[in-house]
């Protein structure tokens, strides 16, 4: 039986494998942008908008507007002072995530 220490080293080697995944999908230019901390920001965005805002239909899908999250999480960073963040830029991470959970996560 794995520990919890255990299953907290295999969720920062997932979280890892993540973000490199999403920054090696940015085009190079917004890659520059973005730092490793930055790309962890976002995936922690997600996990909590995903799990206390956002509302899956009767079938388990979340129908969301990307271009609404894509501001809602450029104004958390800026408010949490992470970063003033272009809305073109966010929105290759926020398709880099969807691409990487397509794929990875089923």
């Amino acid at each position: 039986m794995a520990t919890i220490d255990d299953e907290i080293l295999l969720g920062a080697e997932e979280d890892a494998k993540e973000v490199e995944f999403i920054l090696n999908y940015l085009p190079q230019e917004v890659k520059e942008k973005f730092t490793e901390d930055d790309i962890y920001f976002c995936i922690d965005f997600f996990l909590e908008y995903f799990s206390e805002v956002a509302e899956p239909d009767a079938e388990g899908y979340f129908d969301i507007d990307l271009d609404e999250l894509t501001d809602i999480l450029i104004k958390d960073a800026k408010d949490k002072g992470v970063g003033e963040w272009q809305h073109d830029d966010v929105f290759f991470i926020i398709q880099g995530e969807i691409e990487y959970n397509e794929q990875f996560v089923g």
